[in-house]
């Protein structure tokens, strides 16, 4: 029984270029008591697998975190198989704005002790009991609200790109850096301004309006659906806009425009842009934000070093990896000093 992909994400992407079909990317989420993720996890992939979806899916105990690449053919069938299952019945899907048939490449997914990594141990702690959820049109009249505080509730280089104007932008590395962060900048408002959080699809803000409220925040409030959600709903409704330039996502686009607004710049050499790219050196991969001046001048590298590695047969890059573990912190995402205009 396979329970695995077969095929390299090469392999994959030339299949889909021959298949030469539609595929839609869509993300969902949902916090429940899980008694077996194992057992769970694999009825997804032989269930999904079948259907040719993609995606990085995580599984916990608290439920499922799933971002995915159905093929639009078969997104009925995808939808029954959600339906089927009684805590996903009806779920919302959140289907991005911008299509891309190649943003996942393999079907991944994984058994995690929370499916938002948040840090927190405390076991009064109940995620169930978040903040009041908003539709786009409310979400901008609150925003408009002088007794609102809004929060951006992601890391630095997702806002970097892109964020809703007047927010509060925590310079954090993590989801669970920022929840401290916040909570001592705003302990003094705890009983008489409306808080008001926003992340990509929803999920964090689940999270962290849960445990604001735990700590005592009276007017907790919540972007339902993230922005992704606030940009479909903006577009559909002809509703005001209020996000500034791209919503960072998480798949092989790495961003969504939602605004025409470029706000960030090349780190490499200061020019307008806000395109991320991660570095063709194997060995480093460091996620960083890249001009097309500078990506054929530095041949998609981050630095001199790397484009000196990549420039090396291929037989000798592999030399010079070999017992080096790359790890998820070894990626700084943008904050490698070799990056002169990274702010």
């Amino acid at each position: 029984m396979q329970l695995y992909n077969t095929l390299s994400a090469m392999e994959r992407a030339q299949l889909i270029e021959e298949a030469g079909k539609e595929r839609l990317t869509l993300s969902f989420y949902q916090y429940i008591q899980l008694g077996n993720p194992q057992l769970f996890r694999d009825y997804l992939f032989l269930k999904w697998n079948a259907l040719d979806v993609l995606g990085r899916i995580y599984v916990a105990h608290e439920g499922i975190n799933a971002q995915l690449s159905v093929p639009a053919a078969q997104f009925k069938k995808f939808q029954k198989t959600l339906d089927e299952i009684s805590f996903l019945k009806g779920v919302r899907l959140n289907i991005a704005i911008e299509q891309n048939n190649k943003s996942f490449l393999k079907l991944t997914i994984k058994i995690r002790n929370k499916i938002v990594a948040d840090g927190l141990e405390d076991k009064s702690f109940d995620v169930t009991q978040m903040g009041t959820h908003l539709n786009a049109n409310e979400f901008n009249s609150l925003l408009a609200d002088t007794n609102t505080i809004c929060v951006d509730m992601r890391n630095h280089y997702e806002s970097e790109i892109g964020h809703f104007d007047s927010a509060i932008i925590p310079d954090v590395d993590t989801f669970r850096d920022s929840l401290p962060i916040i909570e001592e900048k705003l302990s003094e408002y705890k009983e008489d301004k409306k808080v008001l959080m926003y992340c990509t699809g929803g999920i964090r803000c689940e999270k962290a309006s849960a445990y604001f409220k735990h700590k005592g925040f009276k007017n907790v409030y919540q972007l339902e659906g993230g922005i992704i959600e606030y940009a479909r709903q903006v577009k559909n409704l002809g509703l005001e806009n209020k996000f500034i330039g791209k919503n960072f996502v998480f798949d092989e686009r790495r961003g969504e425009r939602i605004s025409d607004d470029v706000i960030a710049q090349c780190h490499q050499c200061g020019a307008s842009c806000d395109t991320h790219v991660n570095c063709i050196n194997e060995a480093c991969h460091l996620l960083f934000i890249q001009c097309e001046t500078c990506q054929e001048m530095m041949n998609e590298c981050c630095s001199s070093a790397c484009k000196d590695i990549v420039a090396l047969p291929l037989e000798k890059q592999q030399e010079l990896r070999k017992g080096i573990h790359n790890s998820n912190k070894i990626f700084k995402k943008g904050r490698s000093k070799v990056l002169k205009y990274k702010s």
